[in-house]
């Protein structure tokens, strides 16, 4: 005889387990192309200049220094960059070290 409140709880924790697997496919999905947009915005002059334009070059420098990003001989759009990708990792997952 099969017993069917075993069955129901390994029916319940196995659709559980596929739910979180989707939910986490969909995550790295959605992660993947934020990541692309990114890496996009970035990949010409053009296309993050009104950004790098708006940033003074000695508030940009300190504000880089102060997040401990390296700003000799690197140009204005990379710092940026990594300033904006440091922010979003710190916003991400809660990590301001």
């Amino acid at each position: 005889m099969i017993n069917k409140k075993r069955r129901e709880f390994f029916s319940r924790y196995l659709l559980g387990k596929i739910g979180t697997v989707i939910s986490g496919f969909e995550a790295g999905v959605q992660d993947a192309k934020e990541q692309d947009e990114f890496e996009e915005f970035f990949s010409s002059y053009e296309s993050s200049y009104a950004l790098t334009l708006a940033y003074p070059d000695d508030i940009l420098l300190e504000t880089a220094r102060m997040n401990g990003i390296e700003t000799e001989g690197r140009d204005k759009q990379e710092i940026v960059k990594e300033m904006l990708r440091k922010q979003r990792k710190d916003y991400r997952f809660g990590d301001k070290s």
